[in-house]
């Protein structure tokens, strides 16, 4: 007598997804490589963090020449590691400025509302004195053609920017690759005989968006706890806000540059060409980067940034560091991004639809769009 089995029910599209998902970050947990990099990735941002911290600190503890007037003498109240000189008048201190008798003066009156003084330097910003008062306040330089950029601001400019392109590259990357050598070895095909192309698509996108997401929250608490430990509790006070903001913005920059990612791998078949349409993306995710180390001064680029999807990430919370955003920007740039996001993937699902399957030569756009 046999008994008849009972066929097991296919999975729910949100189970296929998750399926996806799953297999996606177990594969490159058991990578050794992605270890390794992650382990130095923490390491040399713990290092770099710490190695700020304690030269900071060793700057502040010999006495940061400062010029004072009676008016911005408050602005140092509390404040360790500088050595305050009082003088009569901000001409009388901008003069101690241009002698060289004190490396910084704090004369009255400021164009940002946040503060109600300004910094005056002759050639040279001293990071350190900057890091002391906790935030950025307006820098005067008087022989501006001498000067130096501001190396609080750089360095934190360069933190995003360089968080941003080795997290969506490294992830973008693994996206592509995993797409195109499922089609050369034809497991596409078996994978999606079991489960829609769209929940294939939707799992390696949130597979790989919460291993880039605990890659930024683990470099987020290294931060944290550089700061903590160097004492640079201005610092970590001023970057809390900005830290999240780049997070969230980070959340769905990543969805949008994943969602490309997949779509531009599907259009090709064999590992070699993946640079073909996966590089007008990569060029993308370079352009923050190299923008906040070159204009990170420049107050019309990072607005231009702070609103544009593939650049909000990065140029809008360094705006939020610099106290150059009001509270509706980041708000509204958000709202920008997300709507990029949906179409994004709209776009991204109908080409990985139209190409998954095409094996041989390239696909073009036009034929990927149209299916």
């Amino acid at each position: 007598m046999s008994t008849a089995t009972t066929p097991r029910p296919a999975p729910s599209e949100l189970q296929s997804v998750w399926l996806v998902a799953e297999r996606e970050i177990g594969s490159k947990l058991r990578s050794k490589v992605f270890v390794i990099s992650t382990a130095i990735l923490v390491v040399a941002a713990l290092a770099s963090v710490l190695w700020g911290g304690f030269a900071a600190r060793d700057a502040g503890g010999s006495g940061i020449p400062v010029a004072v007037t009676n008016q911005t003498q408050p602005a140092l109240s509390g404040v360790e590691g500088v050595d305050a000189t009082v003088a009569d008048s901000d001409a009388t201190a901008r003069a101690l400025v241009e002698d060289g008798t004190v490396d910084a003066a704090l004369v009255s009156g400021s164009s940002n509302p946040a503060f109600d003084y300004t910094v005056v330097v002759k050639d040279r910003v001293p990071a350190a004195l900057l890091q002391l008062l906790s935030e950025t306040p307006e820098v005067e330089t008087i022989e501006p053609g001498a000067g130096a950029a501001d190396a609080l601001r750089y360095f934190i400019a360069l933190g995003f920017g360089i968080v941003f392109l080795i997290a969506a590259s490294t992830f973008g990357g693994t996206i592509a690759q995993s797409v195109v050598e499922e089609k050369q070895t034809r497991v596409v095909e078996i994978l999606i005989s079991a489960i829609p192309v769209r929940a294939l698509l939707a799992g390696k996108v949130l597979g790989n968006t919460v291993l880039a997401m605990a890659q930024i929250v683990l470099l987020a608490a290294v931060a944290v706890i550089g700061l903590a430990v160097t004492d640079q509790v201005g610092v970590l006070g001023a970057l809390g806000a900005p830290i999240a903001w780049f997070a969230i913005f980070f959340l769905f920059g990543f969805i949008l540059l994943a969602s490309l990612f997949a779509a531009a791998a599907a259009m090709v078949s064999r590992q070699e060409d993946i640079g073909a349409t996966t590089t007008p993306i990569t060029m993308l995710i370079m352009a923050p980067y190299f923008l906040v180390i070159f204009f990170n001064d420049n107050p019309v680029v990072l607005t231009i940034m702070s609103y544009v999807p593939f650049s909000a990430p990065v140029g809008m919370p360094l705006r939020l560091y610099l106290g150059d955003a009001h509270w509706w920007e980041p708000v509204l740039s958000l709202l920008i991004l997300i709507a990029s996001c949906v179409g994004a993937i709209a776009v991204a699902a109908r080409i990985y639809q139209n190409s998954l399957l095409r094996m041989g030569a390239r696909v073009k756009l036009a034929e990927a769009l149209r299916g």
